[in-house]
């Protein structure tokens, strides 16, 4: 019993950190784009994706959504990558100041299936620009902040990613997992800010953007 009871209270300890979530909006990537509601440049190359089953964009760099402030609350997002070895990264940009102040999650769909083990805990990455780059994190503190993927989707393939924000801590569920891929606590005292699509390397695309806000 008492096993038991230390069990769940470490579940509820956990899941105590998120906060409860509110109702949900579904951002759709190419209306927006349509009506100037993203925040673009030239740089980004972003272009509308015309799949019947994930109707979205393919952009590079930060995309953010305008008029759009993240608190707190859950993200989730449908993405695709190439497997083409250290050119593909995609994910979420989150608490943003501009360009170069931001959180992130973000993938690396090459390592996915990766014959190294090495390489396949490096799949999935926590970062904080521009203090905690990735690689001081991997120098300082190894495989902390970032992880190989469970289940392991397909490198070209589209996947599903969910981010769960509290005001301390970030984890990232892959293709509805029950656990997550990667949990850590955040690296920034910002609470706030700016949200958008982010791919560096290759373009990365984008679909089913839905955000629900935390209380």
């Amino acid at each position: 019993m008492k096993r038991i009871i230390t069990a769940l209270a470490v579940v509820f300890a956990f899941f105590g950190n998120f906060p409860a979530a509110t109702a949900q909006t579904a951002y759709n990537l190419p209306l927006l784009l349509r009506e100037n509601r993203l925040i673009t440049t030239p740089a980004n190359e972003i272009k509308v994706i015309k799949e019947d089953a994930h109707p979205g964009v393919s952009s590079k760099g930060i995309v953010w959504l305008k008029d759009v402030n993240f608190k707190q609350g859950t993200i989730d997002i449908d993405l695709r990558g190439k497997d083409v070895f250290l050119q593909s990264f995609l994910g979420i940009a989150f608490h943003g100041v501009d360009t170069l102040v931001y959180d992130v999650v973000y993938f690396r769909p090459f390592n996915f299936s990766h014959s190294d083990t090495l390489r396949r805990n490096w799949s999935v990455q926590y970062m904080s620009s521009p203090d905690h780059g990735w690689p001081q994190l991997r120098k300082d503190s190894p495989l902390t902040y970032e992880s190989k993927v469970h289940p392991v989707p397909r490198a070209d393939e589209w996947f599903h990613c969910k981010i769960q924000i509290s005001k301390t801590a970030v984890s990232v569920f892959v293709n509805h997992a029950p656990t997550p891929s990667l949990s850590v606590q955040l690296l920034n005292q910002r609470s706030e800010g700016l949200i958008g699509l982010w791919a560096d390397g290759l373009s990365g695309d984008f679909s089913d953007l839905r955000i629900t806000p935390a209380h």
